[in-house]
């Protein structure tokens, strides 16, 4: 029978023990749901293909299964995730920044070499200071208008690693390394990630869904304010 974890069925969000029984290797039965008595967890026989369109297309079900099916802790090194999730996270807006402060390529290449230190290390402060502040917001949004309770360390890593998984709008910034895009590319990025952070923030604090939009706009603001009183001051 499947290890016995926090699993949830993806329709409901309802507990459930297990998600599947393995009669012999290949030959499963799925699971369904004791509360709304539906399949609880069809993705597991899903392709990696089909999770991800429909993670694209912010349906809720998906999230579920891949912040309760997949991320769990006796079957993933959490730390070990959470760490290069955050490395990826950090050197992907770091990227974005860049993009956002230099107009144009040429312009690094005849700054002098103090100059190129001194502007990366603004992008660096940006990028500390920024995401500090916006999980901060997230994390006390989170505890005193979605989950109305105190938010222990365990919580606080969960919230910061749906954070950082529902970012993966991101990694499209990639392609803006490679062909050129107009930087107003990066404002969409941007409104992707506020979109998907409010469906991830909603399916693990079980809230409203103008409430985590609420709180997902405010970290992101409270970054772009940040970053524009950061990009004025090294202007001035």
């Amino acid at each position: 029978m499947e290890k016995k974890s926090d699993f949830r069925c993806v329709e409901c969000s309802f507990p459930i023990k297990s998600l599947y029984i393995q009669y012999s290797p290949g030959n499963i039965r799925l699971m369904k749901c004791g509360n709304c008595k539906k399949v609880a967890d069809e993705y597991i026989e899903c392709e990696v293909m089909i999770i991800l369109i429909d993670l694209i297309l912010h349906k809720p079900k998906a999230y579920r299964h891949l912040f309760y099916n997949m991320f769990t802790r006796d079957i993933l090194d959490f730390e070990c995730l959470m760490w290069k999730l955050l490395l990826g996270f950090l050197m992907l807006d770091s990227y974005r920044i860049w993009v956002l402060n230099v107009n144009d390529s040429e312009s690094i290449s005849l700054m002098s070499f103090a100059a190129v230190l001194r502007f990366s290390g603004k992008v660096l402060i940006d990028v500390v200071l920024g995401n500090f502040l916006f999980m901060s917001v997230v994390l006390i949004g989170s505890a005193k208008f979605l989950m109305n309770t105190s938010v222990g360390v365990l919580e606080c890593k969960d919230t910061v690693l749906t954070m950082l998984v529902s970012s993966y709008f991101k990694i499209f910034l990639i392609a803006m390394m490679v062909w050129e895009f107009p930087s107003s590319m990066i404002i969409m990025i941007d409104m992707f990630v506020l979109s998907s952070n409010t469906v991830a923030l909603k399916v693990i604090a079980n809230s409203a869904t103008i409430r985590c939009f609420g709180v997902c706009f405010a970290a992101h603001a409270v970054k772009f304010f940040v970053s524009e009183w950061l990009r004025k001051l090294h202007l001035s």
